[in-house]
Order: C-alpha cells, then sequence, then structure tokens
C-alpha cells in the first residue's frame, strides 16, 4: 500500500487548516470481491460509458474464463478512506510480453478506469499525473499497461485521461441518443429515408411472415444464441477476418450474462421469417443505457433483398427509446446503420504506459501499428482489396481439424 500527497493548488493558510488531507492512498488487489463496495460506488457517480464498467459483467468474464486470481489486477486508489479511481486490469502473455489491459477488450466498444469525475477535476494536470503514477508504482511484475479504447471524458470542459500514459487517436464510438422513436425519426430519417425502409420491409414481407421478439435473460435467449454465432462465423469467414468468438471462453462468457439471475440485464432482439432467425442484435442494459455487443444476420442470398440486418435494426429503435432506453450504443467503427441512426460521435484513444524496456519495444511498436492502420483504413478500397485476399487465401488453405 502506498500513500501520496497530492496538491490540488494553493490554498491560503487559513483554508488549508480547514481541509482535510488530501492524501491519497493506493492499494493493489487480485480479488474482485474485495473491490466490490468501492467498484460500485465510483459506478454510481457517472452514467456508464461501457458495459465492462459493470461489476457483474467483468465478474462474469472472470469465472468463464477461468481467470487466475494473481493474473487480475485492480488498482484502487482511496482518499481519505473514499475511492477516487478503480484500474481493473487482467495480465496476458502476448507474443512474450506481459501485458496488463482491460478485462474485455475488443469485445465491447470502449471501456475506461472508473473515477470519482469532480475529484479527478481538482486535482488539476499535475495532481492527476501523479495519481496515475502512484496507480501504476505497484504494477511491477508486467511490461506494458495498455489501455483500449478510452473514450474522451470531460468534466468541465478538463480532459481526465489526458495525462494517462501516452496515447493515440483510434476509432469513434457511435451513440443514439433520444428520449422516443418519434424525436429519433424525426431527426435521423427523411422522407426518402422511410420510403427506403418500407421498401425493404415490403420485401421481406414477400419472403414470408416476418416475427420481431424482445427476450430476456433465460432459456428462450440462450436458444438464440448458437444461431447468433453460426451467423457471425459466416460472416467473419466471408470477411476474411479472424473470428473473436471462438477464443475458449468466449462463447460461456455471453451465454452466462444471457442466464436468468446473471446479475446483468440482458436484452435480445430477434428477427424471425416463418420462424427462422434472420437477424439478432445482444444487448447489455446498465440503467438507461443499451450496449449492443453482438449483431448478426442470415447469409441466405434468397432473403438479402429484404435487408434483414436493417430491418431488426428499424424494429429496435422504434421499441427501446418508448421503452425508457436513453442512449443505443452501437460500439466503434462506422457503419451504414450507424450513419443512418447514430446521432453522437465520442471520439476514443488507446493509452500507453511502458513499465520495463520490454514494454517501450512493444508499446512503440503497438503505437506505430495503430498509426499506419488508420492510415490504412481511411483507404477504402485499400481495405476492401486486403480483406478480399484475405479470404482467397483462407478459402484455399483447408481448415486443420
Amino acid at each position: 500500500m502506498a500513500t501520496l500527497a497530492l496538491a490540488t493548488s494553493a490554498p491560503s493558510a487559513t483554508a488549508a487548516a480547514s481541509r482535510p488531507s488530501s492524501a491519497v492512498t493506493v492499494r493493489l488487489l487480485h480479488d474482485i470481491d474485495a473491490v466490490a463496495d468501492a467498484w460500485d460506488a465510483l459506478a454510481s457517480r457517472v452514467p456508464p460509458q461501457s458495459p465492462a464498467q459493470s461489476r457483474t459483467v467483468i465478474a462474469t468474464w472472470v469465472s468463464a474464463l477461468g481467470i487466475r486470481a494473481d493474473d487480475q489486477y485492480y488498482v484502487l486508489a482511496e482518499r481519505n478512506g473514499h475511492p477516487v479511481a478503480l484500474l481493473p486490469l487482467v495480465r496476458r502473455r502476448v507474443r512474450g510480453v506481459r501485458l496488463l489491459s482491460f478485462f474485455a477488450g475488443p469485445h465491447v466498444g470502449c471501456d475506461a478506469p472508473l473515477i470519482d469525475p469532480a475529484v479527478l477535476a481538482e486535482l488539476g494536470s499535475v495532481g492527476r499525473a501523479a495519481l496515475w503514477s502512484a496507480m501504476l508504482a505497484p504494477l511491477a511484475d508486467a511490461d506494458v499497461v495498455y489501455l483500449k479504447s478510452i473514450p474522451a471524458t470531460l468534466h468541465d470542459g478538463i480532459d481526465l485521461f489526458a495525462e494517462l500514459g501516452q496515447s493515440i487517436a483510434a476509432e469513434t464510438l457511435h451513440r443514439a441518443e433520444f428520449t422516443s422513436f418519434a424525436e429519433a425519426d424525426r431527426t435521423q430519417r427523411n422522407r426518402s429515408r422511410r420510403k427506403h425502409d418500407r421498401q425493404q420491409g415490403d420485401r421481406l414481407d414477400a419472403l414470408g411472415e416476418v416475427g420481431f421478439e424482445v427476450l430476456g435473460n433465460g432459456a428462450a435467449a440462450q436458444a438464440v444464441l448458437d444461431t447468433m454465432f453460426a451467423q457471425r462465423a459466416a460472416r467473419f469467414r466471408d470477411m476474411g477476418i479472424d473470428n473473436p468468438f471462438e477464443c475458449p471462453g468466449i462463447g460461456l462468457f455471453y451465454a452466462s450474462l444471457a442466464a436468468a439471475g446473471s446479475g446483468t440485464e440482458l436484452v435480445l432482439h430477434v428477427l424471425r421469417l416463418d420462424g427462422a432467425i434472420v437477424a439478432v442484435r445482444y444487448n447489455v442494459v446498465v440503467g438507461d443505457r443499451m450496449f449492443c455487443l453482438i449483431s448478426s444476420m442470415s447469409a441466405d442470398p434468397a432473403i438479402q433483398a429484404g435487408s434483414p440486418g436493417k430491418q431488426c435494426l428499424l424494429r429496435v429503435m422504434q421499441s427501446v427509446f418508448d421503452a425508457g432506453i436513453r442512449v443505443f450504443d452501437m460500439g466503434t467503427g462506422l457503419t451504414d446503420e450507424k450513419r443512418h441512426w447514430c446521432n453522437v460521435q465520442v471520439p476514443v484513444r488507446h493509452h500507453y504506459v511502458p513499465l520495463t524496456p520490454v514494454g517501450d519495444l512493444a508499446a512503440g511498436a503497438h503505437f506505430l501499428w495503430q498509426h499506419l492502420r488508420r492510415r490504412l483504413k481511411a483507404n477504402a478500397r485499400l481495405v476492401s482489396a486486403l480483406r478480399g485476399l484475405r479470404a482467397q487465401i483462407r478459402r484455399a488453405v483447408p481448415e486443420t481439424p
């Protein structure tokens, strides 16, 4: 346990005498239950930016993936006995590098430390830099801390994560924030868009009986997951990219979240055609915010004219805001669906903190790769060509059993 005195400003002698101590105590723990009270207290102070800021979601991740206690890192900073910041990390080995990163990684659109924004703003730039330094000091058995996709977080105009290591601009987070579908419809759809959606709906109706259902935690939701993952796997094969849901434990994680009594509110949106599942959206709800973690649709060419994915999302938008959701988070990366429906864009950054010379090399290499990746993604023609080449290679090389 370490104690650090953080200066916030230069008060008068009288004010300094009456102000409580600004000393911050930092502790490193390896048990999520040991930080439960602090986690929940911090989570209650600001609206969630990510489902990964939910303690029950991360506890489910730890259990499903069987993460050992000594690979779980919970760095807690407290001032006057009250939690100020919590950094939940998992240790992995990646190409020989001991990496500390957020638990859910690319399975969520963004992630961030849990913080008391008022206290961090009060600390000032120097104080925040000292706080992050103190929180990172106990991490002696790792090479680098890589904090993927932290959203720009402002409090009274102050960027609260600006002093956290070295950062690089990454993707943009896309959200729909409305009080009703009527507002979303009025803001996001013109006459041409409505006509286009109606025409797609007519084409889908012509193919058979269309049904839309909303499922919560329990057996009915569990029965949908195999189809959803099969649809996603087919899509990844067509795109020529790796399937992140094939990693050991990942399927169990999503199934565990969907189970009755999981402690996490799950909502599945399911579109059916003659009873068969043609599109699915897997969402986690925290308060009045809904986070879409997975979307899938059938690859059957016979139904593509009806755009089942877009028709499913249209029905989602028609239902969620009138049911009390105020923010529908669709994650990072621009798609037609996000362009059509999302009225809020939040920039995110990757943050790097090397802890050893090996970590310094790894962070530098990854930083350069991210910079190159951004430039490549800006060239749509090149991205399409690379994906096509990768898909051809995958089809040409048979899978090993």
